[in-house]
């Protein structure tokens, strides 16, 4: 056991992320993963795969307004939305990650799709924190298949 706590064992440890690209917890825990796992400096091989998990599979295209569906789906007041993103926001930075847009809450099935190949790929990591960026940090509509393609491009994939 101790040696493969040194990192002698070859066959690294899979990691199941599962998350949707349009939850904001789910940015913050997958930078506080990869932070972890850096400061492990080597000592335990990781492999992370990233497993769908839509939170709004209903949702329509164009999406909806995100202060109209935080209050319908958690019944949130604006004050507790007003400092749930200030707290997103704040812990966001402290993980180098801007949360700076989003207006929308979108359907994310397609893009699940695309991680789905990037995975085939091998680049699966880099399509979701692109797509992370793409949605936070931007605003884009994670469900735009012109969005997708361009954030596909961005990260390599044919």
């Amino acid at each position: 056991m101790a040696s493969q706590l040194a990192g002698t064992n070859p066959v690294p440890v899979k990691i199941d992320f599962v998350s949707d690209v349009s939850c904001p917890w789910c940015v913050i825990g997958l930078k506080s993963l990869e932070q972890a796992l850096l400061r492990l400096d080597g000592k335990i091989a990781t492999q992370i795969q990233f497993q769908p998990f839509e939170l709004n599979p209903e949702m329509q295209p164009g999406g909806q307004d995100i202060n109209d569906y935080i209050r319908q789906k958690y019944g949130s007041t604006p004050e507790q939305v007003a400092k749930n993103r200030e707290a997103m926001r704040a812990r966001g930075e402290e993980l180098g990650f801007e949360f700076r847009k989003r207006e929308r809450v979108y359907n994310s099935f397609d893009a699940h799709r695309l991680l789905h190949w990037a995975g085939l790929e091998g680049c699966q990591q880099a399509l979701k924190h692109a797509l992370f960026r793409a949605y936070f940090t931007d605003g884009d509509d994670i469900g735009a298949h012109d969005v997708l393609l361009r954030v596909a491009t961005e990260v390599g994939l044919p």
